[in-house]
């Protein structure tokens, strides 16, 4: 028998409650902003899943086993740009990560629901579905080769040194232009690998010079901060965009903000895929690739760990806490095991040395 003081609501009612708790935590400052708008973002998805009118209490294990499948198999709109249709075989579906990260946010959902008393038993509990193991072997590769990445990156330099240049280019009013921008976010997000709440966050007063290095300031998760030095044609890029393109961008509304939309507001975390896609499109064919903003980042550790640098540095760079982070942020590159073989360490140059 059910207990009285369980409440008959509906999942889109509950979610919309414990949206508004989520948002009241971050706005006291008990909740990371970022945080708060992936768990709004996912319990939102949940309940289209699972049917905004049924009761929440009458959903079953089973019902949840049924939305992390859905979930699994809905295609991932931030790779949709010039993919396979939406339920064409082969399109792009959530990765590992994601699927994880949404089964953590219903959980989450479901223990509130629980103390708040909208269920009477937690269907987490009765949950059968197990998210799938990190590592291995990945269906899709996320960080870009070296040919892929210098393509995008010399599609990016060039969009920022020659603005509206290519017969595909947007033509805008001045106070409209974008490009220098545009090169600016590519630019830091494959070499730095901020994450993209990171990026859209920054500030200009976050970029300083010392000891003749420019260095990016990055307010990361859990508070932590970290000084990036910015490679040089990376910060020559910083230097005009911050001279040039944001200035026909700033309509005073953002003083602090970095990257400005054409209307002078800050650029939002869902406007960077399309910033990438843009510059992709200058990207020649053999060259191009498809890649989120998550994806430059895997690409960024991917090499930085191939080119032997220093482990602690790469960690640092990416802002996590432990070394054992790295291991999923980076993808395995074609002959890296040879060329490693090559230098030894303890050997030095193996190839082309005497035979005797």
């Amino acid at each position: 028998m059910r207990p009285a003081d369980v409440q008959r609501l509906s999942v889109a009612e509950c979610v919309d409650r414990y949206a508004e708790m989520v948002r009241a935590k971050a706005s006291t400052g008990a909740l990371a902003p970022s945080s708060a708008e992936v768990y709004v973002r996912d319990v939102v998805t949940f309940a289209a899943l699972a049917g905004e009118d049924r009761v929440l209490d009458d959903l079953t294990g089973e019902d949840v086993d049924e939305v992390l499948l859905r979930f699994a198999r809905k295609p991932d709109e931030r790779r949709r740009r010039g993919a396979r249709p939406a339920g064409a075989a082969g399109a792009p579906s959530q990765s590992a990560a994601s699927q994880a990260r949404f089964r953590r946010s219903v959980s989450a959902f479901f223990r509130h629901a629980v103390v708040a008393g909208w269920v009477q038993l937690n269907p987490m509990q009765a949950v059968t579905v197990r998210p799938k193991e990190r590592g291995g072997l990945r269906a899709e590769r996320r960080a870009l080769t070296v040919e892929q990445a210098e393509g995008l990156l010399g599609a990016a330099r060039g969009l920022a040194e020659a603005p509206g240049a290519g017969s595909g280019a947007v033509r805008r009013r001045a106070d409209q232009r974008t490009e220098l921008r545009d090169g600016l976010i590519v630019l830091l997000l494959a070499a730095v690998g901020p994450r993209v709440s990171e990026l859209t966050a920054a500030n200009v007063e976050d970029f300083f010079v010392n000891g003749g290095t420019r260095y990016w300031r990055i307010f990361g998760k859990g508070g932590r901060t970290r000084d990036v030095p910015l490679p040089r044609p990376v910060a020559e890029v910083l230097d005009a965009y911050l001279a040039e393109g944001r200035v026909v961008l700033d309509r005073g509304r953002e003083p602090k903000a970095l990257l400005l939309s054409w209307r002078g507001r800050r650029l939002a975390r869902g406007d960077v895929q399309g910033v990438i896609d843009r510059v992709l499109e200058r990207v020649e064919p053999g060259r191009r690739r498809s890649v989120t903003p998550h994806g430059l980042r895997h690409t960024t550790a991917t090499h930085l760990l191939a080119a032997a640098t220093d482990m602690d540095a790469v960690r640092r760079v990416l802002g996590h806490a432990d070394l054992s982070t790295l291991g999923r942020y980076r993808d395995e590159l074609p002959g890296e095991l040879e060329a490693a073989m090559r230098v030894h360490p303890l050997l030095g140059p193996v190839e082309g040395r005497r035979r005797g």
